[in-house]
């Protein structure tokens, strides 16, 4: 046996790669500077309610997390979110306004709702009827262009404002303007390709979807958070991996292998998988130009802020998800969950938990204000959009940042070049959410990819 494999960076990427190496009878050494695992997977129970420091759920229509759940023997605490209760509003003018139904992220599928609703105005309502007459484009075109100009093509400026920019602040914490539709919403890009109209492409595709297909929940989860999946993965690599609390500092080659710095010290490995940031990983690889590109993937910051309420301290009962806040109509507030409306075993009777959004490329400068402002920040805009006045009974602050990967205009060209100096460097991988998907599963696929490789060569 060679020096073996070594993994740099502790989150659910870093964490499936070994889970899968050993399931392959390798042995891995997983580097992490940060005193536990799971990234920004954490998971605090306070008060009864559940907490998600990071993300909460994942997309069921992807398949890695929820196959890594069942072979973690999770199966059976897996739970799916209350779609039959799901609505979300946006806020507009002063008040609440539900995205209107049948609507698939910006594309309207129906159209009474469309036609009724106050969120957008009557030229857009207009052009997004008009839209369904859009031909295919002759000679398609592969130039990349933004998320804004794509949907402002098809539907309009006000789409997104109102419908694009809310939604994909949600996930990305990004602006419109600047992340790639190739990259953010590519079957959005072959809809448009093979139909011309994204809302014709969109019932086309439901209508030969076979009816099992909606039957899944949007989004799952594990009844007690996605912290007990780390747990279970600590536990399971229990003798099968070297768990080292340390700081990567450098990777070079070393003969037909490499050598990483860890802390001043020297580590020797057959492989590396770089499983963090790929801000991080720039600083790390051997190759400049390697390192030149995985720099330029660009990185928002994040926080969340959970906050414990009783149900009497609101009016009347806080209905659907959550809402949203467009840019436009934004102080500091981008979005807000209903906890125990979307996820059932979240919240105990009599408890209300909202979980806040702030930060993303627009606000990174939020993370550096103290607790004490954050959540008068947060009550203001709280109190003025909901319409209550009660103080919570607890409040946790998580921060993250740099944490968000942004897919800018380019990125998937970038991630062609990324992948010929890796092919050039053989023993070097990539985990993560900065190349392929930022979502959970995402960073699952890249990290039993990596694995699947490292098997196969080996």
């Amino acid at each position: 046996m060679g020096p073996g494999t070594v993994i740099v960076g502790g989150g659910i990427s870093g964490l499936s790669c070994a889970w899968y190496l050993a399931k392959g009878g390798i042995a891995s050494t997983l580097i992490e500077a940060r005193p536990r695992l799971g990234g920004v997977i954490q998971t605090e129970r306070v008060d009864g309610c559940v907490i998600e420091a990071g993300p909460d759920s994942f997309l069921s229509v992807k398949p890695a997390a929820l196959d890594l759940i069942r072979e973690l023997g999770l199966a059976d605490q897996v739970i799916g979110s209350n779609d039959h209760l799901r609505k979300t509003y946006v806020w507009k003018h002063g008040r609440l306004v539900a995205l209107p139904d049948g609507l698939m992220m910006m594309i309207p599928t129906r159209i009474l709702p469309i036609v009724t609703t106050p969120l957008v105005s009557w030229p857009t309502k207009i052009r997004m009827g008009l839209e369904l007459f859009r031909s295919p484009r002759n000679g398609h075109s592969d130039i990349d262009q933004s998320v804004a100009d794509f949907v402002s093509s098809h539907y309009g400026h006000e789409a997104v404002d109102y419908l694009a920019e809310p939604l994909l602040s949600g996930i990305y914490g990004g602006s419109p303007q600047e992340l790639s539709v190739r990259s953010v919403l590519p079957r959005f890009v072959e809809l448009e390709s093979k139909y011309g109209s994204l809302t014709k492409g969109v019932l086309a595709e439901r209508k030969r979807a076979p009816a099992s297909s909606n039957a899944a929940p949007l989004f799952r989860t594990l009844k007690g958070g996605l912290g007990e999946m780390v747990d279970a993965l600590r536990a399971g690599l229990a003798g099968k991996v070297d768990v080292l609390h340390k700081r990567a500092d450098a990777v070079e080659r070393a003969g037909d292998g490499f050598r990483v710095r860890v802390d001043g010290d020297w580590l020797p490995a057959d492989r590396v998988v770089l499983a963090c940031e790929a801000h991080r990983a720039a600083e790390l690889v051997p190759d400049a130009r390697l390192s030149e590109l995985l720099a330029g993937v660009l990185y928002g910051s994040s926080m969340t802020v959970a906050l414990g309420f009783r149900h009497t301290d609101f009016p009347k009962p806080l209905d659907g998800f959550g809402f949203l806040v467009p840019k436009r109509e934004r102080r500091r507030l981008v979005a807000c969950t209903w906890v125990g409306t979307k996820f059932p075993h979240r919240t105990p009777e009599g408890q209300v938990l909202l979980r806040c959004f702030l930060g993303g490329t627009a606000d990174a400068g939020v993370l550096n204000e103290t607790d004490d402002a954050v959540i008068a920040t947060v009550l203001e805009d709280l109190h003025r959009i909901v319409g209550f006045s009660a103080r919570p009974g607890f409040a946790r602050i998580f921060r993250w940042p740099r944490s968000m990967a942004q897919y800018a205009v380019g990125h998937q060209q970038r991630m062609v070049e990324v992948r010929e100096r890796l092919a050039a460097t053989p023993g070097l991988y990539l985990a993560g959410n900065a190349y392929e998907g930022i979502g959970i599963p995402d960073c699952i696929r890249t990290g039993k990819q990596a694995a699947a490789t490292i098997l196969r060569n080996s």
